[in-house]
């Protein structure tokens, strides 16, 4: 490759991480919802996680004018829930069809100071294979619950399944670093017992 060459060639691009995901399922009624996914690798001594916002429809929209209106989805009464690495083994256990449901239909519950979820994942068959994800939270002093539900298709389903499988490197162990780590220190102590066993 000759300098000219060298010189019009554009700097490689470093991949960009994309942590989101996001359904969006508005319908005529107003009765749909929104479902985000953020993905937060592990590092540290943080283990990882998928944190999932839900928001329930606001305004129905109107796409029929020459300047349509979208619908709107509720997102400051939204409901946020942290799925840690056993949380989403067991969602894929029934994206994959070895079980029915999370918990055994009972659903995962998490609880904190201020409040308790309950999470449920079911596969439904009755009118059509689809899965149905909601969660339920109830404030600790009984004053506020709310909930959300969301129904994905078997396509969504298989796409998200794939997703959170995909994660779970992430998750588990965190991003690998694009640079090259400074591994003197372990290649000297190396050097060192190697000698060591060797004298």
């Amino acid at each position: 490759m000759n300098e000219n060459s060298r010189q019009n060639m554009a700097p490689a691009k470093v991949g960009q991480y994309r942590p989101n995901l996001a359904f969006y399922h508005a319908n005529a009624r107003g009765t749909g919802c929104a479902m985000k996914l953020s993905l937060h690798p592990a590092h540290d001594d943080t283990d990882g996680c998928i944190m999932v916002t839900m928001a329930n429809q606001l305004t129905i929209g109107d796409r029929s004018s020459p300047n349509p209106v979208y619908p709107r989805f509720d997102w400051d009464g939204r409901l946020t829930v942290k799925l840690d690495f056993a949380d989403l083994s067991s969602i894929v256990q029934v994206f994959r069809g070895e079980r029915e449901s999370v918990g055994d239909d009972k659903g995962l519950f998490h609880q904190t100071a201020s409040f308790s979820t309950s999470i449920f994942l079911r596969h439904i068959v009755e009118s059509g294979s689809c899965y149905s994800f909601e969660l339920y939270r109830k404030s600790m002093d009984g004053k506020e619950d709310s909930s959300a539900r969301i129904v994905l298709s078997d396509t969504e389903a298989l796409g998200l399944c794939l997703a959170i499988e995909n994660s779970f490197g992430v998750i588990s162990f965190g991003i690998p670093m694009l640079v090259e780590h400074d591994t003197t220190a372990y290649r000297r102590e190396t050097r060192r017992a190697r000698n060591a066993a060797a004298a």
